[in-house]
């Protein structure tokens, strides 16, 4: 008979993964290498996902492997800017590229430029401008728009975003720095070609190393790639069954903590791994982030976990005499001194130089 494991004891399973049940004190490039990179399209929250993870994390030890190009920010996962290693940004591209396809023919702003164009020339001329020296998206579609006139300059450098593996450059994504949204190419900045890619077999283990036990359709929904039960059939995994009698698939030798596991108070960032990359999010995610209703297309929240499930949400407040962290809990919580203690960690991270920092625990 299949074992099946409780939403808790998954839960227990995925946060000592994610070292969310306890802090590291790996590097951060191992870190990151763990975690199959960290979703990072805004410039600097994704810094408090690594601030929650590893032990004495300063911002500098992410932000110098950046400068020294050891990491990067680009398209990977879900179409999404994810911040990998450089070994991992050349490896993963080729292998996530039909799920950068689909969002080029199929996007509702650029698809109907798109259609009927002659990509590959556009991807040979984008290739030779972004040579020249890193260019913002108004730069690159400006100058392709000489080309080809009647398309959208938009759409133009949304076929290069998609079509060449881009990155981000510093200073931006540098942490208290900001600067344009440039990108060159991934062989340009880490002077290595984009030839070969991993197998679809290790993408699956190190997914569920990092974020296992999971369906099918949970490793789908994080790579937005289909087709990949046969993968995952073939692969040499223990199964289980969860609550509802979905088959979880899981590496043989990974940590699955007892149920009772104590879990404490974590900060997850607006666009944390832990919330995206999965299917069925309910080993996190509660009915009451749901009830919340917030706007689909306004600030996107920031949780906080207590008992590893998602108990609220948090936000910063600046003024000149002070720096504050709101804590909006959905329930009373069942030890405000610890949520206290862990903002208050968090907030010195935050905000080092602050003439006051205070944690304001809303009711």
């Amino acid at each position: 008979m299949t074992e099946v494991l409780s939403r808790r004891a998954v839960n227990r399973a995925t946060l000592t993964r994610q070292f969310l049940l306890e802090r590291t004190e790996r590097p951060v490039a191992d870190v990151v290498t763990h975690l199959v990179g960290l979703q990072a399209q805004t410039s600097h929250t994704w810094y408090t996902g690594l601030w929650s993870r590893i032990a004495g994390f300063r911002p500098e030890q992410a932000a110098d492997l950046l400068l020294d190009r050891d990491l990067v920010r680009m398209a990977l996962m879900r179409s999404t800017i994810h911040l990998v290693t450089a070994a991992d940004a050349l490896a993963l591209r080729p292998l996530v590229q039909p799920a950068l396809d689909r969002d080029l023919f199929h996007n509702h702003t650029h698809g109907n430029d798109v259609w009927e164009l002659d990509v590959d020339a556009v991807v040979a001329a984008g290739r030779a401008i972004l040579a020249e020296r890193p260019r913002t998206n108004k730069e690159l579609g400006g100058l392709l728009h000489e080309t080809w006139p009647d398309r959208a300059p938009a759409a133009l450098a949304y076929v290069v975003r998609c079509r060449v593996p881009l990155v981000q450059v510093p200073p931006r994504g540098l942490w208290g720095r900001s600067g344009p949204i440039a990108h060159t190419s991934a062989e340009t900045w880490l002077g290595e070609p984009v030839t070969d890619r991993m197998s679809a077999g290790e993408l699956v283990r190190r997914y569920l190393a990092a974020f296992g036990p999971a369906t099918v359709r949970d490793v789908q929904t994080w790579a937005r790639l289909s087709r990949l039960r046969e993968v995952v059939e073939e692969l040499p995994l223990v199964r289980f069954a969860d609550e509802d009698g979905q088959e979880l698939f899981d590496l043989p030798d990974a940590p699955r903590p007892d149920e009772d596991t104590p879990a404490p108070v974590r900060f997850l960032y607006d666009f944390d791994n832990l919330l995206l990359s999965y299917a069925d999010r309910r080993r996190v995610v509660t009915d009451e982030v749901k009830a919340r209703q917030y706007a689909p297309h306004g600030p996107v929240p920031q949780f906080f976990l207590v008992d590893g499930l998602t108990a609220g949400d948090w936000r910063v407040e600046r003024t000149k005499e002070r720096v504050t962290l709101e804590l909006r809990p959905f329930h009373r919580l069942p030890d405000a001194e610890e949520a206290e203690r862990e903002g208050s960690a968090l907030l010195k991270f935050l905000a080092p130089d602050a003439p006051a920092r205070d944690v304001r625990i809303l009711r």
